[in-house]
């Protein structure tokens, strides 16, 4: 019998697992709809394009999740994520975060309660595993709303995320 410490370990991983996978969705979704021209474009100077978010992003996951929670080295350049001016497609960007999302998949669905309880220094904060997951999947859900804002101001166009789904069902108690 499985017991309750499995299972809040499950669920808990589950849900963020459910929260990466619906911000990639979102993103490829909005990607869709841009032209290849506006991938790299920057609504002004102190704003990054969706390309340089979504190098963020994998940077961000692949420090926070892969290295981090899955005990491997950090090589992360987070400058460099922000200076690019190019280098990637649409596509490739899609790729390069459906492959970042798909590792981090890995390392959750191999995450144990040690894992989650041990703290370790991340970005040179002291997290504990449940802070780094809670980080990684509030920090891309905040950049996939930067990504389909600045997608709806370049396409005045709803991207409808939840075509087909009633959002207006009451709580069941």
């Amino acid at each position: 019998m499985t017991n309750i410490k499995d299972k809040w370990v499950s669920e808990f991983l589950e849900n963020s697992i459910y929260r990466l996978d619906e911000s990639t969705r979102m993103i490829k979704i909005s990607l869709d709809s841009i032209s290849e021209s506006d991938i790299w474009k920057k609504p002004n100077e102190s704003s990054n394009s969706m390309g340089n978010q979504i190098v963020h992003i994998c940077g961000n996951m692949t420090q926070y999740i892969i290295a981090s929670l899955g005990e491997k080295e950090d090589w992360r350049n987070r400058d460099e994520e922000f200076s690019m001016t190019g280098g990637f497609t649409k596509i490739q960007l899609i790729q390069k975060l459906q492959d970042t999302v798909k590792k981090a998949r890995l390392v959750l669905n191999e995450c144990n309660e040690r894992q989650l309880i041990r703290k370790r220094k991340v970005q040179g904060f002291n997290l504990s595993g449940i802070g780094i997951v809670i980080h990684a999947v509030e920090h891309y859900s905040y950049h996939t709303g930067q990504i389909a804002f600045w997608t709806k101001l370049l396409t005045n166009n709803d991207l409808g995320f939840f075509d087909g789904r009633d959002l207006n069902i009451k709580n069941q108690l």
